[in-house]
């Protein structure tokens, strides 16, 4: 079960201002959400707030970049690093805009944690417009919140788009765009971006929980993602208090639906809800329909499972250095023997042990005890390739987490018995296809009978393999039986399982129930008027910036 944890991020560094004299109202967004008792509705944790840098536009005018681009990257450092912190604690992060922008700091977030996995995160987008404008298809940029879906696939400036040289937070086949209008004017540029999407009359034909589905399915291949939810995604029938209203939009039911068939996965990494304006709600109505929406379409978050692979690989990534297994100095010469000596001299010139510590455990473990003893007369054993040298989701975990790696059967040897590699052994376990045996037999006097041996590790070169992280994994796990000598009565070879590196398990949930008709119903708001608006991040030059 995961615990949902609420993180504002009321940033409106993304818009441009909504009058001469005004800044825009929806960093006013998560004060107003909480006010309804979101929280404890959600039973969430409170995370705090992320406070955003001043909002100054300064002397900026379009064709100088993006506005307040500056801050924007200092804030999604801020934001990924928050975000980081609620996904290792085995949390679900829920993330209060703020304006699209904060986009920015959750695609930078997933995108150190795709690294930690060794696999890629996706983008499901949810918004009324595919804010895809960037230098490529426009003639200037200057509001993040308009470009924010460009900028975290590696379009625009590289000072957004790029930051800490990451680049792209995602990737175009690894983006779902649900819910925008079908005359949206960048649709033909996400086409041919290989960009998948669904707009509004599709999704409305198709259903919201068919479609959650179908958006799950397109991301099969990634290890998860994220949801963005820009609530302008709604008709302005129902949720006018927005930056930049656009008919056409769906109703609360069907986000209800769609939050709901998006969220029931462990693959679903976590949420964040933007542009809601509370400036264009003055008895707060709107932010209790945002309120009681979201708590509905994020229940069944609390009956998925965390994903412990996640939490062991952040651990695992942000853990300092452990010291080395052997603090004592090395003698002088000893690496640059190794380099000039070659791998099979420098082992029997230094040891078992000593070689580990030089050569570093990868050279020692594999190069040592695979595959020279492979090429030794007599040693016949095939060594398995390597087809894939990325961290798998099942390496990231710690040796000591038995449900997210399955512990190695080990079985007995006798006197007499003999490893894999044809080696005689007087005890030990075997270990997948290899023999440990007793650390007294492994002396550096015994160095050439442990490098003929291709299954036989040295302790040293173990105890260096789980300072390194990879949980002590025998170097010869790969190595197959000699097929002309048959195994002997009670001898065993035991291969560890494996699975294909960076591949996420197949989303398998069923579909919510089909969205039903006839949910669009306009609210009716007494004593109470909107004004026509202008879409905030629209940057045209010489127009009026709210008021029609």
């Amino acid at each position: 079960m995961r615990r949902i944890a609420v993180l504002d991020a009321p940033s409106n560094l993304g818009l441009r201002p909504p009058t001469e004299t005004s800044v825009p109202g929806c960093a006013k967004a998560p004060g107003a959400l909480r006010d309804k008792g979101l929280i404890p509705r959600l039973g969430a944790r409170d995370a705090g707030c992320l406070t955003a840098p001043r909002y100054d536009p300064g002397d900026w005018r379009p064709g100088d970049g993006v506005c307040h681009a500056d801050a924007i990257a200092a804030y999604s450092r801020a934001l990924a690093d928050r975000i980081g912190a609620v996904i290792d604690a085995g949390e679900f992060p829920v993330v209060l805009g703020g304006d699209c922008s904060i986009v920015l700091g959750s695609g930078l977030a997933m995108h150190r944690l795709g690294e930690a996995v060794g696999g890629r995160i996706g983008l499901v987008f949810v918004d009324g417009h595919s804010d895809f404008r960037h230098p490529g298809n426009a003639s200037y940029v200057g509001a993040a919140a308009g470009e924010d879906l460009a900028l975290v696939t590696g379009r625009g400036q590289t000072d957004l788009a790029a930051i800490e040289g990451r680049r792209p937070y995602f990737r175009d086949i690894d983006v779902v765009v649900l819910g925008i209008r079908a005359q949206d004017e960048y649709r033909l540029d996400l086409q041919a971006a290989g960009i998948v999407t669904r707009p509004v009359p599709t999704l409305r034909v198709e259903g919201a929980a068919r479609t959650a589905q179908w958006a799950r399915d397109q991301l099969v291949d990634c290890a998860g993602f994220w949801v963005h939810v820009d609530v302008d995604v709604l008709d302005p029938a129902v949720m006018p208090a927005v930056d930049a209203p656009s008919p056409g939009g769906i109703a609360f039911p069907e986000l209800e639906l769609l939050l709901a068939g998006l969220v029931d996965t462990p693959h679903c990494l976590g949420v964040e809800i933007t542009v809601f304006d509370p400036d264009y709600d003055p008895d707060g109505s709107y932010a209790e329909e945002i309120t009681s929406a979201l708590v509905a379409g994020l229940a069944p978050v609390r009956s998925v499972a965390p994903r412990p692979d996640l939490i062991a690989a952040r651990r695992d990534l942000l853990a300092p250095a452990r010291p080395a297994a052997h603090p004592t100095p090395r003698e002088p010469g000893a690496a640059d023997a190794a380099h000039e000596l070659g791998v099979a001299d420098a082992a029997h010139e230094l040891g078992v042990a000593d070689a580990a510590h030089e050569l570093g455990v990868a050279d020692a473990a594999h190069e040592l005890g695979v595959a020279d003893s492979a090429h030794e007369p007599g040693h016949e054993d095939r060594v398995d390739p390597v087809e894939d040298p990325r961290p798998s989701l099942v390496e990231a975990a710690p040796a000591d987490d038995t449900d997210a790696i399955p512990a190695e059967p080990t079985v007995p040897v006798e006197s007499g018995m003999r490893s894999a590699s044809g080696v005689p052994v007087e005890s030990g376990v075997v270990a997948g296809s290899a023999v440990l045996a007793d650390p007294a037999e492994l002396s550096e006097g015994n160095a050439d009978a442990a490098l003929a041996g291709a299954g036989v590790v040295s302790a040293a070169a173990k105890a260096d393999a789980e300072f390194a992280g990879a949980g002590a994994v025998s170097a010869a796990a790969n190595v197959e039986t000699d097929e002309d000598e048959p195994l002997r009565e009670g001898e065993e070879t035991i291969r560890p399982a494996s699975r294909p590196l960076g591949a996420a398990p197949l989303l398998d949930s069923e579909p919510l129930p089909a969205t039903r008709p006839g949910m669009l119903r306009p609210r009716q708001v007494d004593g109470f008027t909107l004004p026509a608006q202008r879409p905030a991040f629209d940057i045209g030059p010489g127009e009026p910036a709210d008021i029609a």
